[in-house]
């Protein structure tokens, strides 16, 4: 399977220039392809994934990825999906952006030996001379059809600075540089950078009488509407300093069952066949599917160890969505050897009792999460016990003997308190 057909089935495509010579292309020869990252902040968010799943993919496919760092562009700021203009940064800010960016895209990107290649965009924009770039690359634009543009159009009734209408001009000739002076005949980025690569597209044909390609990636909002990305404590960062593993994990835990496939495909590296399969589960089983997407997507972001410290600290506090380790987990789970429930307190029911209905009271006594069963019971009817991620119903609930075989069952006080109860006899199966 080639670069355009991995995107389309994984979720990536939106639009795409003449996609019958893109194939051809990519067919008979390594791509190369870019994206640009403008260092407007300290780090990334999870809002710039998207691309960045792209270039791996890219680079995945034997093609090769450009990461380009708009160090100058963002002197200037890109007005695409923006209501008002960007506060203006210093060179020096923009800096040390692009230097703590740069180490974060090298997460994902291969830049020593795997034919990746990130290059800044002030190199060649901030010498430029403005007489001789208008004359010698606007003269190719006309402003009429600049205001025909999305990103423009949606600007007008706000108000668009003339340095952001600039803009498109300076991407468009990044992409003629980079067509000079790299061999890249391939752009992509949001659906809302389409106008600016179709501009680096004409520019291209315009002067080197070469054909260059564009795709896009659609505009990524959850189901129920809002910016993928956005929650009320702020936007979700790459940087584990402005976004801790943890809480990173937990916003992936926490996707709506509607957005689980798509995120799989999108932001995993999971076989589409596995998303799939874990993209169908239903109701308390597509909780499993949101850990190992959760898990996925930590690992990528934050290696292998912090990614098992914040599984097993999320399933320590909540419980695990498959406790007895009946749902198949993905095969990077099971390649670093984790152990659904190795940070959990476990207690042992006694061998020698050998009721078949055991009072879920006592098994709150047996586990030490209430000293009481007038505690356990108030526990209950208040709504706080619960077995699993299930809410126990009544202080009249019994456990079946043969639940504690095996893997046994996650016995839950509130949110944070949680202790496996299991029978010594039976194995573990974890």
């Amino acid at each position: 399977m080639g670069l355009v057909d991995t995107l389309r089935e994984r979720g990536f495509l939106y639009q795409i220039t003449d996609e019958k010579r893109l194939l051809e292309a990519e067919r008979s020869d390594s791509l190369i392809g870019y994206i640009g990252f403008d260092p407007t902040a300290d780090s990334l968010h999870v809002g710039s994934l998207v691309p960045i799943m792209a270039l791996a993919h890219m680079q995945k496919e034997g093609h090769k990825p450009i990461a380009v760092l708009g160090g100058g562009t963002a002197m200037v700021g890109d007005p695409s999906g923006k209501t008002e203009m960007r506060k203006m940064l210093l060179k020096e800010q923009i800096e040390a952006h692009g230097k703590k960016i740069e180490r974060q895209l090298a997460k994902y990107l291969d830049f020593e030996g795997g034919g990746a290649q990130i290059v800044n965009n002030a190199t060649w924009l901030l010498p430029l001379k403005y007489i001789d770039f208008l004359r010698e690359i606007g003269r190719y634009f006309s402003v009429n059809r600049m205001l025909t543009t999305e990103s423009i159009k949606q600007r007008l009734g706000t108000g668009l600075s003339f340095l952001e209408f600039n803009y498109m001009l300076l991407q468009a000739y990044d992409f003629y540089r980079l067509y000079v002076d790299y061999g890249c005949r391939l752009q992509m980025g949001g659906q809302d950078q389409w106008g600016n690569i179709v501009a680096g597209i004409d520019l291209i044909r315009r002067i080197e009488g070469a054909t260059a390609f564009g795709i896009t990636f659609p505009l990524l909002v959850n189901a129920s509407g809002e910016k993928f990305g956005k929650t009320v404590a702020g936007a979700i960062w790459l940087d584990a300093d402005k976004t801790s593993p943890y809480d990173f994990y937990q916003f992936w835990r926490n996707t709506d069952d509607r957005d689980v496939k798509k995120f799989l495909g999108l932001f995993t590296f999971l076989p589409m066949d596995e998303v799939r399969r874990l993209g169908n589960l239903k109701d308390r089983a597509l909780n499993r599917a949101k850990e190992i997407l959760a898990f996925e997507a930590t690992r990528i972001t934050h290696g292998d160890a912090a990614a098992k410290e914040a599984y097993l600290a999320s399933i320590n506090q909540f419980g695990s969505a498959d406790p007895k380790g009946e749902i198949k987990t993905s095969s990077a789970i099971q390649s670093i050897g984790l152990d659904q429930g190795a940070s959990i307190p476990t207690c042992y029911y006694p061998d020698a009792q050998k009721s078949k209905g055991i009072p879920v009271i006592d098994l709150f006594l047996l586990s030490g999460l209430t000293k009481t069963k007038s505690e356990a019971r108030r526990l209950i009817k208040q709504g706080g016990g619960y077995i699993g991620n299930d809410r126990i119903p009544s202080i009249e609930a019994v456990v079946s003997r043969d639940a504690l075989s095996g893997g046994g069952i996650i016995l839950r006080a509130g949110k944070k308190r949680v202790v496996r109860i299991k029978t010594k006899g039976g194995q573990d199966g974890e």
